[in-house]
This record gives C-alpha cells, sequence and structure tokens, in this order.
C-alpha cells in the first residue's frame, strides 16, 4: 500500500589481522549504532584512528531512537550528518497532553527564535544510522561488519580482543577501548562489571504504523483515553508517512502474545477507527528501565550510550545523551592520546556524565511515576491533577508525560573556572553554549550560525564593539604556543568592521549580546565540545592560561 523503508545490507571484509597483519590499533569501538558511529566520526574529525566493530551487516529494525532534540542534533551538524537528519525527519515543537478527550497540557520545545536547529526531529533510528555509515564511508572510516567481539581483557597500557568472524577468530589490540554495544552490553558483561537501578513493572506496546494521516507534526499523550481506558497513549509523527503509538500494556501483559498483529491491529483500529488504512512496519514490546554504571571509565575501557545509562523512551532521553556522551570523551580522549592532558581527564568523562545520567534518570524516574502509578493513592492524586490541569495553570505545571531531553550543565564541574565578575544568562561555566545568528567577517559577509564556527578545539570568542582596537598579534600567539594546547580566538561584535586575519563573527541581530550577556571587552573560553569552560569581563591572557590548564586536568 505504501513505501516502506529498504534495510541496506553491508560486505563483510576479512580482517588483515587473520593473515598476519594489522598491529596494534589507537581505538577500537564496539557496536555500530548511533552512539558507536557518532564516536567514530568524532575520532575522525580529532585526527584520531578508529575501527568500528559490529556483529551485524545492517541497521536497527525499527524507529527505536526516534526524537534527536536540538543538542543532539548541534552535535550530529558537527560530524556531518545533522543537515542530512533534519532533511528528512519531522520537525515538531509543541506537545499536547490529553485526559479522555481532553486537552489538558500543552508546551513548546522552541519559546525563542534564531535558533538554526529546532527543538526536535522525529526521525527513525535506522535513518540516522544509514547516514553515519554512509558519513564514515566518504571520510574513510573503517567499519568491521560481522565481527563479534567475544572476549576483552584489559591491561594497563593496552585492551586485548578476540573477534569472531565467517573466516575465524582473531585477536587484536588497541591502545583505548570504546564501548558502545548497547544495553545488554556483552563487553559490560565480559569485564563482570555492574549496572545499578530500578526496571520498572509495566509494559509498553510499540507499533510503527505506515498510514496516510493528516495529524500536525506533534507530540500527543493521552492518559485513560476511550479507546484504551485506564492506561496510556503516545503518538508521534515519523518520515515516510509512518506513526509511532506506544501503548501502555500493564505487567501482566504477555509481550509474545501482544506482539501478535490479532492483538496490534484491533488497538490500532479503536485508536484510528476502523476506516483509517494502514500497515504495520515494527512491532515491540519493552518495559522502562532507570539504571547506570557506577563509573563510564575503567582503565583503557570507556563506555558510552545505553552501555553505560539507561532511561525509559518517555522523555527522549536515551539516544540524545548517548550521542553527548561522545561528545565530552573523543576530545578528552585526543588530548590523552596526544600526551597534553593526563589520563587522570577522562575521569572527568565520567564525573560530567554519570551526573547527566543522574538527572536524565531521575526525570525519566518521575515521568515514569506518574505515568504508571504504584497504588490507588497514587491514581487518584494523578487523575485530581489531570482534572485540575484542564482550568488552573498551578496544576499543569504537576502533568509529566516525559519531561523531554536537554542538554546536561556541568555547573559542578572541576574543569570549569568560576566566574570573578557578575554575569546574567544561562551561559555559566559548564553550560552547553546557545546558538545566534551570525555573519562572517562583517556585514557583507555571509550568514550563518555561530555554533557552526564552535567546536573540535579550545577556542577564545571576544566580544568588542571595535575589533581595530585589539591586539591581533597577541590574540594569534594563544594559536601557536609550542607543545602547548592551542587555542583560536574568535572576535564577535556588533559593529560592521573586522579584524585582520583572525575570524569575525558580527552579531546580526543582537542574539549573541543578548544571550551571553556580552558587552565590550566580555571575553569566553570554549571547550571542544561547545561547552563554556570559563568567561571573562576583559582579557587577560594569564587567566586563560590558567583557565585552559584546569579544563584539561594540567593544572
Amino acid at each position: 500500500m505504501l513505501k516502506t523503508y529498504t534495510y541496506p545490507k553491508y560486505a563483510y571484509q576479512r580482517p588483515p589481522e587473520l593473515n598476519g597483519a594489522g598491529g596494534r590499533r589507537p581505538v577500537l569501538i564496539v557496536g555500530a549504532g548511533p552512539v558507536g558511529l557518532t564516536a567514530a566520526l568524532d575520532c575522525h574529525l580529532h585526527g584520531i584512528p578508529a575501527i568500528v566493530l559490529d556483529d551485524d551487516d545492517t541497521v536497527s529494525v525499527g524507529s527505536r531512537g526516534l526524537c534527536y532534540a536540538k543538542r543532539a542534533l548541534e552535535v550530529l551538524d558537527r560530524v556531518g550528518v545533522g543537515q542530512a537528519v533534519v532533511d528528512k525527519g519531522v520537525e515538531w515543537n509543541v506537545g499536547r497532553t490529553f485526559f479522555h478527550d481532553n486537552e489538558v497540557y500543552s508546551f513548546n520545545l522552541m519559546p525563542e527564535p534564531d535558533h538554526k536547529r529546532p527543538g526536535m526531529i522525529n526521525l527513525q533510528q535506522y535513518y540516522l544510522e544509514e547516514y553515519l555509515v554512509n558519513r564514515c564511508n566518504e571520510v574513510g572510516v573503517e567499519i568491521r561488519w560481522k565481527h563479534k567481539v567475544v572476549s576483552v581483557t584489559p591491561a594497563d597500557d593496552h585492551v586485548s580482543l578476540q573477534v569472531e568472524t565467517v573466516d575465524g577468530v582473531y585477536a587484536i589490540e588497541c591502545d583505548w577501548l570504546i564501548v558502545c554495544d548497547g544495553a545488554r552490553s556483552p563487553v559490560r558483561t565480559m569485564m563482570g562489571l555492574d549496572i545499578d537501578g530500578k526496571v520498572f513493572m509495566d509494559r509498553f506496546l510499540i507499533a510503527d504504523v505506515v498510514m496516510k494521516a493528516d495529524f500536525p507534526a506533534e507530540r500527543w499523550f493521552w492518559f485513560d483515553p476511550p479507546f484504551h481506558r485506564n492506561q496510556s497513549v503516545l503518538l508521534h509523527r515519523e518520515a515516510d508517512n509512518v506513526w509511532r503509538i506506544d501503548f501502555q500494556l500493564g505487567w501482566d501483559a504477555d509481550p509474545q502474545t501482544e506482539r501478535q498483529p490479532e492483538r496490534v491491529i484491533p488497538r490500532i483500529q479503536a485508536m484510528l477507527g476502523r476506516d483509517r488504512e494502514f500497515e504495520l512496519e515494527w512491532v515491540s514490546v519493552y518495559t522502562f528501565q532507570c539504571r547506570r554504571m557506577n563509573r563510564f571509565n575503567h582503565g583503557r575501557v570507556m563506555f558510552a550510550g545505553d552501555a553505560a545509562h539507561q532511561v525509559s523512551p518517555f522523555g527522549a532521553r536515551g539516544a540524545n545523551s548517548g550521542v553527548q556522551d561522545t561528545d565530552n570523551l573523543i576530545w578528552k580522549l585526543k588530548l590523552v592520546i596526544d600526551g597534553k592532558a593526563p589520563a587522570s581527564l577522562l575521569d572527568t568523562y565520567s564525573d560530567e556524565r554519570c551526573w547527566a545520567a543522574d538527572e536524565n534518570i531521575l526525570n525519566s524516574t518521575r515521568s515514569t511515576d506518574f505515568i504508571t502509578p504504584k497504588s490507588n493513592a497514587s491514581k487518584l492524586i494523578r487523575t485530581a491533577v489531570l482534572q485540575l490541569a484542564q482550568k488552573h495553570a498551578f496544576a499543569r505545571k504537576l502533568v509529566n508525560s516525559g519531561r523531554l531531553s536537554v542538554p546536561a550543565f556541568y555547573t559542578a564541574s572541576v574543569l570549569n573556572t568560576p566566574d570573578d565578575g557578575s554575569f546574567a544568562g544561562m551561559m555559566e561555566p559548564g553550560a552547553p553554549m546557545d546558538d545566534a545568528p551570525v555573519r562572517v567577517n562583517g556585514v557583507d559577509g555571509r550568514s550563518g550560525w555561530l555554533l557552526d564556527h564552535l567546536g573540535n578545539r579550545f577556542q577564545l570568542l571576544l566580544f568588542v564593539d571595535d575589533p581595530a582596537t585589539l591586539d591581533t598579534a597577541r590574540l594569534q600567539a594563544l594559536t601557536t604556543q609550542p607543545g602547548a594546547i592551542g587555542v583560536q580566538p574568535i572576535v564577535v561584535t556588533p559593529g560592521t568592521a573586522a579584524a585582520p586575519d583572525i575570524l569575525t563573527l558580527h552579531d546580526s541581530n543582537g542574539r549573541f549580546a543578548q544571550r551571553y550577556d556580552a558587552r565590550d571587552g566580555t571575553v569566553y573560553l570554549a571547550r571542544p565540545d561547545q561547552h563554556v569552560a570559563a568567561r571573562w569581563r576583559r582579557f587577560d591572557a594569564a587567566d586563560i592560561a590558567a583557565a585552559l590548564r584546569r579544563a584539561t586536568c594540567n593544572a
């Protein structure tokens, strides 16, 4: 009836190790999902040779990690696939929550204008993985399909792996291993590492439904709708006329039985009406889990994504958080590999991302407790909140159908340099940097976006009314310090002039000044992952050097 996705098949290649060649590799990545592939592309951007090992030969089946939030899109922009995701995906910012048939709450993920990326893009995970694979092929990142890791042995200065292929088992060593092999993580099990947390006693049915419908591109969530009484339902639009529907089933539901078309189709017909034509593309049953490892780095083995932490899907915090894991990890690993930072910098990967995981787990647990009350009393309270929310604004803040993914603010990180002046707004040390429209090299330059010029290295943003007042030689010296970590200077100005030989961004409508509380002389030090490391009201080379040492654990 309607076109569905054709899954690509990727070719197995015999590895050189089976012929006695190869040698030790700088980085191996286990898992060719969104997190592993993003990590591989980030390694490429930082000049780290990396090989991806995966036991399959295609992309993931079903929509799975469907919702990609603004921050994840910004990371995907940096590794070269953001535009493909936005072009194919379904953009949305508005979510609506219903109790029975009545709307009780709505939200807008982008309440202010002038950001490059929307609040959320819906796109089936298989498309994202396909784009990431294509990008890896374009830039020469090696992906070994049908290579199954069967043992991992860490040592002080390397990691040894045994990998199974159709041609036999081979041994391979690497300096660093990045594990992105999913929630059941075979590598985590091989290493005897625990993952702690909570499994919620409820089951949900996912159905990817191919149909033509004129519903708006919004997130719709129902509590106790007439077509699925005493349970909840979520509806999302995807690419290619595919719609994602999640039905709450209850803990007693049998997963095998509920997957059967004769059980799924009547539920969808009750929701959409018997006259609606549709086809089932993918069906799955899942439970909520909120868990994480105690640490994400174990010697020379790093865990990321679902291998390190798991949350319930309501809130879109899984894949989005995993992409941000790699964003945090790879620049730190590069500095350690190059001998420009101690290995303790990798401890801050675990510290910062464990903090982010705890925040995600907290929000996910609260959402799950509201969606699936554990007692009659809890259900009565939820019903009262939903009824009040129809008429009273204060109650709408209590409605929780999934607090959606937002980027982590590493405000307590040891890498931050505390402010020594007064600033307004949210761009404090540790914050993910807000985007803003800019023009390159003055008002006559091409239009663009701030974040397109940030990332992959430390950068210094100087906001000045008149670039002619700058000592450009002194700024350029920050880039070329022998043996040190270079810092790229970028001038941001509300005026029309450009600083000679230094990238100058014209704050074309004042959004940078507004969002960064910037006035003449304000300075920001940006980390390679587009988080604020430090900020000052004046340029001081000694302060900048000290902040850079602190941000790399060289203090």
